[in-house]
């Protein structure tokens, strides 16, 4: 894919964005979420390669307001990019660098230390992660940051979204997550729940169920493209 038609996906989904709606999308994940770590592929610019992945989550949220969490991520051998928005609380943003380590065979572990800056309702420095561990069939993968907030230090927060998945054949998985998020109000500090999800050529597509046990859980759609 040219650089043009890849920024133009990039344009589409910020216009998109600034629209009312359920699931409100601007453009961690950074999920970001993940907030998930798909694995990404390769495009040719210039004779360079760099792998993008464009992340989008939806969240339902019991008894408040929906939202959506979109992230946009480049990297080109160690340089790891990234930026997210509604990720440390809604109508704020936040852009990172990284280095990218990866170790080991049959089990491998990919690690990428961080550091972001955080605009918007929100504003602050941030120190972060993201790190897969693969082996088998089964992957770790978590994402975590900790915001010091330079407006109100008490907005100081450690956010962390992990998950641990099976996928018995190439095209799906399942497994649990567990968040802990600032983004918006839950009587649990820590949120659990179960996934589920599926991969077609360029796409993934992830259904989280968080808080089961409660009588209104929280649903968070994931779809990732990879190119």
């Amino acid at each position: 894919m040219s650089r043009k038609r890849a920024f133009g996906i990039i344009a589409t989904v910020l216009l998109l964005a600034v629209s009312p709606g359920r699931a409100q999308v601007v453009t961690h994940e950074l999920a970001t979420a993940t907030a998930d770590a798909a694995p990404t592929a390769l495009s040719e610019t210039n004779g360079q390669v760099w792998a993008f992945s464009l992340p989008i989550t939806f969240s339902f949220i019991p008894d408040t307001r929906d939202y959506g969490q979109p992230t946009l991520t480049a990297d080109h051998d160690w340089l790891h990019l990234e930026a997210r928005y509604n990720y440390e609380a809604l109508e704020t943003g936040s852009i990172w660098v990284g280095y990218n380590f990866s170790f080991g065979d049959k089990l491998s572990l990919d690690f990428t230390p961080m550091l972001g800056g955080v605009f918007g309702e929100m504003t602050g420095i941030a120190p972060g992660y993201e790190f897969t561990l693969s082996y088998w069939k089964l992957v770790l993968y978590s994402e975590g940051e900790y915001v010091f907030d330079t407006g109100n230090s008490s907005g100081n927060f450690f956010y962390t979204w992990s998950e641990l998945s099976l996928a018995p054949v190439d095209w799906f998985r399942f497994g649990l997550v567990v968040q802990r998020t600032k983004v918006y109000q839950n009587e649990l500090d820590i949120q659990r729940g179960f996934l589920v999800g599926c991969t077609y050529k360029q796409w993934d597509f992830t259904t989280y169920l968080l808080n089961p046990d409660q009588d209104k859980p929280t649903v968070v759609l994931a779809l990732v493209l990879n190119f």
